[in-house]
């Protein structure tokens, strides 16, 4: 299930729950569980990512992410109308298998900017790829120490956003879209990263 509680995430939630409803009902009279749901759109991604955006098909990569994707929000359906898997492993599992999906996206973007010679751009992808990693990795330590730190600019659903819309957008010829989407993406990741490593340093400091 999905365990990310940005506030796009919030807002997108309950309407999202209401249109992947019958499709979750219909997945547990099948016997099929949250994790499976999980591991299928995350297979998705990756296939999609590693095969759209290599070749420069972007707006098709992007589109078929983006359905599986919604995998992500699914699980959860499928969870709470009696699937199963809504457990600790549960959440262990959807968490690691969301940061293959973000590494095979970005990665799939940096092979196409190095198949057009762009390394720059290529550069700016990797260092998205790694802060994004970052991003995630310091809240969960942080919360692994008793602290919290649900706090930045740029949580995952809204590098997803920017990504996923900036590549596809590309993908349709409007120009510099995907240089400009991915520049603000290496940014706000970088303020992110710096915005909850301010907040833990300033909850340790209270102890």
């Amino acid at each position: 299930m999905a365990y990310d509680q940005s506030a796009m995430l919030k807002l997108l939630r309950p309407a999202m729950t209401r249109i992947l409803t019958p499709l979750g009902r219909a997945l547990v009279q099948r016997g099929i569980g949250p994790n499976a749901v999980t591991a299928i759109g995350t297979l998705g991604t990756v296939i999609c990512a590693l095969v759209f955006y290599p070749v420069g098909q972007l707006w098709w990569g992007s589109l078929a992410i983006t359905i599986f994707v919604l995998f992500d929000l699914l699980d959860g359906v499928v969870a709470r109308m009696g699937g199963g898997g809504g457990t600790t492993w549960g959440a262990f599992l959807d968490s690691t298998l969301d940061r293959l999906a973000d590494a095979a996206i970005f990665s799939g973007l940096i092979i196409y900017f190095f198949v057009q010679r762009d390394l720059l751009m290529a550069a700016v992808a990797l260092f998205c790829l790694v802060a994004g990693a970052l991003v995630s990795y310091v809240k969960a330590r942080a919360e692994g120490l008793g602290l919290t730190c649900d706090v930045g600019l740029a949580e995952r659903p809204e590098r997803l956003v920017v990504g996923l819309v900036a590549a596809g957008l590309s993908g349709l010829g409007v120009p510099y879209i995907l240089p400009l989407g991915m520049w603000l993406l290496a940014a706000a990741s970088a303020i992110t990263v710096v915005q909850r490593v301010v907040h833990v340093h300033r909850q340790i400091g209270a102890r």
